[in-house]
Protein backbone atom coordinates (compact mmCIF):
# COMPACT_ATOMS: atom_id res chain seq x y z
CA UNK A 1 0.00 0.00 0.00
CA UNK A 2 1.21 3.62 -0.91
CA UNK A 3 1.34 6.27 1.54
CA UNK A 4 0.03 9.35 0.78
CA UNK A 5 2.83 11.97 0.16
CA UNK A 6 1.80 16.12 1.35
CA UNK A 7 3.42 18.51 0.24
CA UNK A 8 3.79 21.65 2.48
CA UNK A 9 3.62 24.91 0.02
CA UNK A 10 4.80 27.88 2.26
CA UNK A 11 2.74 30.92 2.57
CA UNK A 12 3.53 33.61 -0.19
CA UNK A 13 4.42 35.95 2.34
CA UNK A 14 6.91 33.41 3.49
CA UNK A 15 8.41 33.24 0.26
CA UNK A 16 8.41 37.05 -0.42
CA UNK A 17 10.16 37.42 3.44
CA UNK A 18 12.70 35.00 2.34
CA UNK A 19 13.93 36.44 -1.35
CA UNK A 20 13.42 39.79 0.33
CA UNK A 21 16.04 38.24 2.61
CA UNK A 22 18.27 36.93 0.09
CA UNK A 23 18.03 39.97 -1.95
CA UNK A 24 19.27 42.49 0.98
CA UNK A 25 22.35 40.07 2.11
CA UNK A 26 23.17 39.23 -2.43
CA UNK A 27 23.00 43.50 -2.24
CA UNK A 28 25.57 43.77 0.94
CA UNK A 29 28.10 41.45 -0.26
CA UNK A 30 28.12 43.37 -3.60
CA UNK A 31 28.71 46.52 -1.63
CA UNK A 32 31.69 44.63 0.46
CA UNK A 33 33.42 43.91 -2.87
CA UNK A 34 33.03 46.95 -4.27
CA UNK A 35 34.71 48.89 -0.77
CA UNK A 36 37.52 45.84 -0.63
CA UNK A 37 39.91 47.56 -2.47
CA UNK A 38 39.70 51.05 -0.85
CA UNK A 39 39.84 49.02 2.41
CA UNK A 40 42.65 46.74 1.67
CA UNK A 41 44.69 49.84 0.66
CA UNK A 42 44.59 51.16 4.31
CA UNK A 43 44.51 47.53 5.64
CA UNK A 44 46.99 45.52 3.23
CA UNK A 45 47.06 42.46 5.97
CA UNK A 46 43.01 42.35 5.81
CA UNK A 47 41.64 39.11 3.91
CA UNK A 48 38.50 39.62 2.19
CA UNK A 49 36.97 37.22 4.72
CA UNK A 50 37.67 39.67 7.43
CA UNK A 51 36.46 42.76 5.79
CA UNK A 52 33.01 40.58 4.86
CA UNK A 53 32.27 39.61 8.17
CA UNK A 54 33.09 43.35 9.49
CA UNK A 55 31.24 44.65 6.67
CA UNK A 56 27.96 41.92 7.61
CA UNK A 57 28.30 43.13 11.63
CA UNK A 58 28.83 47.33 10.55
CA UNK A 59 25.55 46.79 8.24
CA UNK A 60 23.71 44.50 10.82
CA UNK A 61 24.50 47.33 13.62
CA UNK A 62 23.30 50.11 11.86
CA UNK A 63 19.76 51.20 11.32
CA UNK A 64 18.17 49.56 8.81
CA UNK A 65 17.93 51.82 5.42
CA UNK A 66 14.29 52.34 4.12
Amino acid sequence: MKSKMQHYVQPRESVLHCNEQASEEIQKFLRAVDSYPDRVAKEPGLSFRRHLANFFEAQHDSPRRS
